[in-house]
This record gives C-alpha cells, sequence and structure tokens, in this order.
C-alpha cells in the first residue's frame, strides 16, 4: 500500500472528536487480501500524459480500533519485483539500479506512526516509507468504504486511500530532458490503494 511530497494536503485535521459511525466491531486484527486489493501509481511522462502502474505481490496487516481510531495501526511490505505498468521492457527498467534496484532492495516497507478520523468516514494516517534504505515521513488520506461478511463466512473491511510524494527524496532521481523542454519522468508520484482485509483475531 505521498510514488512520491512529504504532505498531502487535500484534507484539514480537527483536534476535535469527528462524529461518524460506530466502528466499534471492527476492533482486531485484519490481513490484506491482495487478489481483491490494489496498490497502484501514477507518474507523468514525457509532460503530457500518465502512465500507471501496480505492485502485485505485498503483504499487510491492519490493527483496528473501531472506537478509538487514533489507537489503529498499518504495516505493509511490497515486493519490489512485482511492479507492473504492463510493459515488460519499462518494468524491468524500473527494477534495475536507475529506479528501484530490486535486486538489492527487494522490499518497499509502510509502517504507520499515528492515524485520526477527520470525517464521518475518512482518516489520515501518518508513517514511514521506505524506499532503497531511505526512510520519509508521509501522510495518508483514508475512506472506509464499508464492512460485509462475504459467502465463505470471512468478515470483510474496505478502504480506499491516497498520497502523493516526491520520489526523488528517496533516491528515485532518474530522468532525460526532452527535446522540447521538461524531462521525461515527472517527479510527483499518485500512489492509490484500494484494500480489502479479512479478519483474522
Amino acid at each position: 500500500m505521498g510514488i512520491f511530497s512529504r504532505r498531502n494536503d487535500t484534507a484539514t485535521a480537527v483536534t476535535t472528536p469527528v462524529a461518524g459511525p460506530t466502528l466499534g466491531h471492527l476492533s482486531g486484527e485484519w490481513a490484506v487480501d491482495p487478489a481483491h486489493s490494489r496498490i497502484g501509481f501514477a507518474v507523468r511522462h514525457a509532460m503530457v500524459t500518465n502512465v500507471r502502474g501496480e505492485f502485485t505481490e505485498y503483504d499487510g496487516k491492519l490493527k483496528l480500533d473501531g472506537a478509538e481510531p487514533g489507537n489503529s495501526s498499518a504495516e505493509l511490505v511490497i515486493k519490489v519485483a512485482s511492479v507492473d505498468t504492463n510493459q515488460a521492457q519499462r518494468d524491468e527498467h524500473l527494477r534495475t539500479g536507475d529506479f528501484f534496484a530490486a535486486e538489492t532492495y527487494p522490499e518497499i516497507r509502510f509502517r504507520s506512526t499515528s492515524a485520526e478520523r477527520i470525517g464521518e468516514d475518512s482518516y489520515r494516517m501518518t508513517g514511514e516509507l521506505t524506499i532503497k534504505d531511505v526512510t520519509k515521513p508521509v501522510v495518508l488520506d483514508l475512506d472506509y468504504t464499508g464492512h460485509a461478511t462475504d459467502p465463505y463466512g470471512a468478515d470483510r473491511v474496505g478502504f480506499e486511500g491516497r498520497t502523493t510524494v516526491d520520489r526523488t527524496e528517496w533516491g528515485l532521481t532518474y530522468n532525460a530532458a526532452l527535446e522540447t523542454g521538461g524531462v521525461l519522468i515527472g517527479e510527483k508520484v499518485k500512489l492509490t490503494f484500494d484494500i480489502s482485509a479479512v479478519k483474522s483475531a
């Protein structure tokens, strides 16, 4: 599950508790289900369009406190080699030392440090993102999208998230100049999360 500025100012935090649905039943530990989740990214290409991609292999866990959302936490480990932009040559380039250096740094990690409710179904989670052994703070805006018991009896919870970060802060500085001016790859990367998690405890 800011690929990449350290702040995301799409919502304004409040200092007093925000009213919202009673979510005490969500308290517990949850495992992210990669088969029904997506961790995506988009970055400007050649100054005219966006290249979109995703990571297809990852493990994540949530510890939710429905009564006191500020006590909730999350961890995510992404396998860098699973990067997929629907173009094999580009994916191989992303795995090299020009970008992620996947053989040397095979994992991207996120660990939350705080959480807060900022609206009825809206939350903000601050954490530490580690790429290539560089750790920087990031802020995620999250929307609670629902809770259900699936046909197999598993309790599921859903969240959508987003953030924008500057990739160069993690040493991802590769670029090329364009003849018409500007650069081939934008520095700002939008991250998006569609998370379905299954209750484990």
